[in-house]
């Protein structure tokens, strides 16, 4: 009697799914000693409360943003454009790559095509810097911090059985700050963080997630369970 196929596992990662979570570690790993390196060589004080991420794009040296006006000169800025393009690459990589983990479902599509709208975002804010074409800059900051916490927010319905699903909670609370945080941004609302700091809890959600959903995929593939109910059928 021919066994029946073994249940689908959330535990169950294919080598793509792991080349993705490495593509999510480099690209949040990058992008956050970039800014660092970036920010260093400017010659006038750089506060990521009052500064906005994009101020390390500027190609332009002077002041810069009639509602929040601030001086801006970044030396480095091609650095830092290059890491946002290899930002929104990998994160799109990742995306593509680890689809399997979000398992099937409406919600589990949604996540998938609005995180890699997100990553188009990081792409284009590198390609068009602030001070370059303002409008088009924006457009990519809005399918950061819009669509992309969409996506995050979708991710928290992900199907229980799939492995994202099993770290829903991990989702819906980083979506919720993530949202809030891009509301008072865009509505220049500071609540005492500053609204570069505000900017930054909405943009950098998505790379605290792909960190924590990329370990759990580099966990799960080296699991013994992970192979178990393929072996189990094989020795009946």
């Amino acid at each position: 009697m021919k066994p029946s196929p073994a249940p689908y596992s959330g535990n169950r990662v294919a080598p793509a799914a792991k080349a993705g979570a490495v593509a999510w570690i480099v690209a949040a790993t990058q992008f956050l000693v970039v800014q660092l390196v970036v920010e260093s060589g400017w010659r006038t004080p750089y506060s990521w409360a009052a500064n906005n991420i994009s101020d390390l794009g500027n190609v332009l040296c002077g002041t810069w943003d009639d509602s929040r006006p601030r001086y801006v000169c970044s030396p480095l800025h091609d650095a830092m454009n290059a890491s946002f393009v290899v930002h929104g690459v990998l994160l799109l990589a990742g995306t593509l790559l680890a689809g399997a983990c979000w398992g099937r479902g409406g919600a589990a599509t949604t996540a998938r095509t609005l995180m890699a709208v997100n990553a188009g975002g990081w792409v284009l804010v590198g390609l068009v810097p602030a001070d370059v074409d303002e409008n088009l800059h924006v457009l990519g900051a809005l399918l950061i911090m819009g669509l992309g916490n969409a996506g995050l927010l979708c991710t928290g319905f992900a199907p229980r059985e799939s492995l994202f699903g099993r770290l829903r909670a991990v989702s819906l609370v980083l979506a919720a700050a993530a949202v809030a945080a891009a509301g008072m941004f865009f509505a220049q609302v500071d609540p005492g963080t500053g609204l570069g700091g505000m900017e930054r809890v909405a943009a950098f959600a998505m790379d605290v997630w792909a960190l924590v959903m990329a370990c759990a995929v580099l966990r799960a593939a080296h699991r013994p369970d992970a192979v178990a109910p393929a072996a189990a059928v094989r020795s009946r």
